[in-house]
């Protein structure tokens, strides 16, 4: 089957080598260039395994090669909105990663694009296809856990002041950064929130102004879920998780990065019985889920998971979770 053509504009976001990694290993893809005019950021990915023998090109280069179909967008995210509209003015499906910018509006405009244009927008949420949430996503569709009541997740790390610095400039704090991810999670399971209720402070003893300990509260009709994050939990990643209450069962997966699952149910359904249950994964890599579904939606082997309405409920949500503006 033909390759698909694929470029990466900008190394400079956190997920930018995990993102080229994934596309140079998949059979789906060609990668045919990647753009970075930062030359302290294109000096240093030249000198790095993930970009060898690849050729640096400028924006218009790589958007003007024969057949290119998809772009990676890997930028800063004050680069992501502008760069993302650019590629779909081009043409191209588009991988952007997160957050989806500081403006609600500019989202919008490109979402609209996309759709106008019947252009994939894939957003880089990372747990998307993680083998845990692919089966909680299934459960629930199923109705196994019956109506869901109850959503918590926790989504944290451990950052020097170094790593803190490059974020204090960032508005939205580690709701914004780093919750997001969870928050997409959220949306999937339960939808828009009618309301969001949100805390921010400043809870560590480095001297900078960054929000690193925070908390939104979500309300719906007959549920509520809350979504923590920080950047002052020694070994975060280890408690990473995200619980799911529903009338006729529990789902509680953590950690995210080596999934592990403990399901709960009121009567036996399919293959589990009733009761507690362990459930482990393996094989799991970061995103390589993530570019596959993105050949077959390329190829049109199968819709697309995420509508373009989903992407901008999470969006607005990750705003109002931030105590950042919708409009």
């Amino acid at each position: 089957m033909k390759k698909i053509k694929v470029g990466q504009i900008g190394v400079g976001h956190p997920h930018a080598g995990g993102k080229m990694q994934a596309f140079r290993k998949s059979e789906d893809y060609e990668v045919v260039g990647v753009v970075e005019p930062d030359e302290t950021l294109r000096t240093y990915a030249a000198s790095t395994g993930i970009y060898k023998d690849l050729p640096f090109l400028t924006q218009e280069q790589l958007l003007n090669i024969d057949g290119l179909q998809a772009v990676a967008v890997e930028t800063l995210v004050p680069d992501l909105l502008p760069t993302a509209e650019t590629c779909i003015a081009a043409g191209k499906h588009i991988h952007l990663d997160k957050p989806a910018g500081l403006s609600l509006p500019h989202f919008k405009r490109i979402l609209d694009q996309a759709a106008q244009k019947h252009l994939l927008l894939q957003m880089g949420y990372m747990y998307r296809y993680n083998p845990g949430v692919v089966l909680l996503r299934d459960l629930l569709q199923k109705g196994w856990l019956g109506e869901p009541f109850e959503v918590h997740t926790v989504i944290s790390k451990k950052m020097d002041a170094a790593s803190r610095k490059n974020l204090e400039s960032q508005p939205g704090g580690m709701m914004f950064e780093l919750a997001c991810h969870v928050i997409d999670l959220v949306v999937q399971i339960l939808g828009r929130p009618d309301q969001v209720t949100p805390f921010a402070q400043h809870a560590s003893d480095i001297d900078d102004t960054l929000q690193d300990n925070m908390l939104a509260v979500f309300s719906y009709p007959r549920a509520l879920a809350t979504v923590k994050s920080s950047c002052n939990e020694v070994q975060g990643f280890d408690r990473r998780h995200i619980v799911v209450c529903g009338s006729e069962g529990t789902f509680h997966l953590q950690p995210f990065g080596r999934p592990s699952a403990r399901l709960t149910l009121s009567q036996a359904k399919g293959k589990y019985r009733k009761g507690q249950q362990e459930i482990s994964f393996s094989g799991y890599t970061r995103y390589q889920d993530d570019v596959a579904d993105m050949a077959k939606i390329i190829r049109r082997e199968k819709d697309i998971d995420f509508s373009y309405q989903h992407d901008y409920d999470v969006q607005e949500t990750v705003l109002k979770s931030a105590s950042l503006p919708v409009t």
